[in-house]
């Protein structure tokens, strides 16, 4: 009797701990299967290309997100509109990266946001009727750009670099603004690299990488006879801070400086700040004031401004946040001319 009453407690016991096996096999047959290590990324939100150019939209744009801008013109010079994110490809340290994103301005849903800082020589150079057109001019450059969210910052620069109208788009103060502009008749310097990198600074400060949901077009018109000197910011630092913050340069050399210096067919000789490569290395474009009108060569500018292409990828795993910098290369089609607004960037997650 005692042995049989023990064996059925041995069943009993077998029978317990079976069914427990059994419910934790069940159990963890419930949970979800274990993710490769590689993909345990926080989710990305954005748009496939395609699907953004048709709506307009950026949307909760991932920090790892590396975006370009690229401006492309033709042969004369125009921009060119009608490309596809399938024109482009997109190169980090030479080898090609999936665009993750792909936009054009005007096409389609609301234009992309502006911010412009206007940086404006008031060294001695520069004449009082030139500083007389050059304010018609950027009421040219405001009025071209009237038709979408902007805004615009002037800072003034010879011997120092000043703010003259922080970041508003009131058109009456930017008038005043203008207005205030005061030539700097004995200037002995002209802190142009000091004045971009201020600008740069306000616009990180002040315009954010998007708003209203979409990326904000940063730019900086600079405004002078080419010749900086007494700066305490070297040109490749201010490059490198244009790259980091997604800051486009673009130059306008005054006539004071063009009927000096040019070559036996009158095309000007190349500036110290040509030479320096701040305007190639940021995706910009200078201009020669020789004309007694500069609007046209401001409404072109705002014209190239509203008018780039926006990419943008994804970098490796092996690349992501490793505190180096990574060469970038976009590619177009063949017969066209492409500007990216950055060469290289400093992948540490900011």
């Amino acid at each position: 009797m005692k042995s049989t009453f023990q064996s059925v407690r041995f069943f009993a016991i077998l029978s317990v701990i079976a069914i427990h096996a059994v419910g934790t096999r069940f159990a963890k047959s419930q949970e979800a299967p274990p993710q490769d290590p590689a993909r345990q990324q926080r989710p990305r939100r954005i748009e496939e290309p395609g699907r953004a150019e048709e709506s307009g939209d950026v949307v909760r744009i991932d920090t790892d997100l590396v975006p370009i801008d690229v401006a492309v013109t033709d042969g004369q010079g125009r921009p060119v509109k009608n490309l596809t994110a399938g024109d482009f490809r997109i190169f980090e340290d030479g080898v090609e990266r999936h665009i993750a994103f792909f936009n054009l301005e005007r096409r389609g849903g609301d234009n992309r946001p502006i911010a412009v800082v206007f940086a404006l020589d008031i060294s001695g150079s520069m004449s009082p009727k030139e500083l007389e057109r050059l304010r018609s001019a950027m009421q040219a450059f405001v009025e071209h750009l009237g038709d979408r969210t902007s805004l615009f910052s002037v800072i003034a620069f010879g011997m120092s670099a000043k703010t003259i109208q922080s970041f508003t788009n009131d058109r009456q103060k930017l008038e005043r603004a203008f207005d205030r502009l005061a030539r700097e008749p004995n200037g002995l310097s002209t802190h142009t690299y000091d004045a971009v990198d201020d600008a740069v600074r306000m616009l990180v400060r002040h315009a954010p990488k998007t708003k209203e949901r979409r990326l904000i077009r940063r730019a900086v018109v600079v405004v002078t006879d080419g010749f900086p000197v007494g700066d305490t910011v070297a040109p490749a630092t201010v490059i490198e801070r244009a790259n980091a913050a997604d800051v486009t340069v673009f130059t306008v050399t005054m006539p004071s400086y063009s009927r000096l210096l040019s070559t036996a067919d009158n095309a000007p000789l190349p500036t110290p700040l040509d030479v320096s490569g701040l305007v190639e290395k940021t995706g910009g474009t200078n201009v020669y004031a020789t004309e007694r009108n500069f609007d046209p060569l401001f409404k072109s500018i705002a014209e190239e401004v509203a008018s780039t292409y926006v990419l943008a990828f994804y970098p490796s795993s092996e690349s992501k946040r490793d505190g180096k910098v990574h060469t970038l290369r976009v590619q177009g089609p063949n017969g066209l001319t492409l500007r990216q607004s950055r060469q290289e960037y400093k992948n540490d997650g900011k």
